[in-house]
């Protein structure tokens, strides 16, 4: 009984240790880099740097909404299509009801790149 009750305590004292290194890792660096790092502020390094050339304009400049629309539409059957992966590796398995949800699975797909498409949401002007 009593060398369970120590066996607990190492676990416990185990998840403690563990715990206490996902605290102390990430958050040691960013203080010793605070106080460790040359600190020579300059109007160069406050600038934005975007691949080497110099920037243009102003930052919050707005962008097309179809941009957006491109994104989430690319993120939405990508998403999609990884539900295809694993209905393919157990096809045999899931019989004709599995074949007839993914037949449904994907005409819904369809629809809906029809939607978009006839909707414009694909056409880059």
């Amino acid at each position: 009984m009593i060398e369970e009750a120590i066996g607990y305590k190492i676990n416990y004292l185990a998840v403690l240790l563990l715990g206490l290194a996902a605290v102390v890792v990430p958050i040691l660096p960013l203080v010793l880099a605070k106080f460790i790092a040359p600190k020579k502020p300059s109007q160069g390094k406050s600038e934005p740097y975007e691949c080497g050339v110099p920037s243009a304009g102003d930052p919050w400049g707005q962008f097309r909404i179809q941009y957006y629309l491109y994104a989430i539409a690319f993120v939405v059957f990508d998403v999609e299509v990884l539900f295809l992966f694993p209905w393919a590796i157990v096809f045999k398995q899931v019989g004709i009801a599995g074949f007839v949800a993914m037949v449904v699975f994907v005409a819904v797909l369809a629809i809906g790149l029809v939607y978009a498409w006839r909707k414009g949401a694909l056409e880059w002007d």
